[in-house]
């Protein structure tokens, strides 16, 4: 899709084109506006939706939660408003992602969002779950630390969700992470797409 080869770039280099999508789940509805230079800009990536179909996988209750790659915040809007008593960090380098991300929670009135920038996340936050569709296209080199850098940070018991594309590697990823001592359980696979969960402890 246009405009989205750049949506991994902290300052993305293609013009502003703003626009305004739905999300629509069985349980939310949200207004979403998106631009250019970032992930999915043009529709919800099918991927996405997916993950966010796939029943369970956050904890109620007063928790950290992320969503590592947030964009302009599908994933992490959803978190926030299924549990609203948590703080949902929505993650991304890209600084327009962020700042729609930002403006999105407001449009939605949702205040448990804090966004941030990979660095900016304080280094004792912990989370109980993340939710990821993962960068997978800044290749296998930059993606594999970057996991585990975020899975470090689970608590005991959290859980990680990532949806990734069979033809992109899912089934690689998840051996990957065995290997390193993550052992991945295939929730779903459908329309090319697998969701992966982890689990620490």
């Amino acid at each position: 899709m246009a405009g989205t080869s750049q949506y991994f770039e902290p300052e993305p280099s293609v013009s502003s084109r703003p626009r305004t999508i739905e999300l629509v789940l069985p349980d939310a509805r949200l207004t979403l506006r998106t631009d250019r230079g970032v992930f999915a800009a043009d529709a919800i990536d099918v991927g996405t939706k997916l993950l966010l179909t796939e029943p369970g996988g956050l904890p109620p209750g007063e928790h950290d939660l992320l969503d590592l790659g947030c964009g302009y915040g599908p994933i992490a809007l959803t978190m926030a408003r299924r549990v609203p008593e948590s703080t949902v960090w929505a993650v991304d380098v890209n600084a327009r992602a962020r700042q729609l991300c930002g403006a999105n929670a407001a449009l939605n009135g949702l205040s448990n969002v804090k966004i941030a920038a990979p660095d900016d996340v304080p280094d004792e936050a912990r989370f109980a779950a993340i939710w990821s569709n993962p960068p997978i296209r800044i290749g296998k080199k930059a993606l594999h630390p970057l996991l585990l850098q975020w899975l470090e940070r689970l608590v005991d018991g959290g859980r990680a969700r990532f949806v990734v594309q069979k033809h992109l590697g899912s089934d690689s990823l998840a051996a990957w992470l065995a290997e390193r001592g993550w052992p991945a359980v295939r929730l779903r696979s459908r329309a090319g797409y697998r969701i992966l969960e982890v689990r620490r402890g």
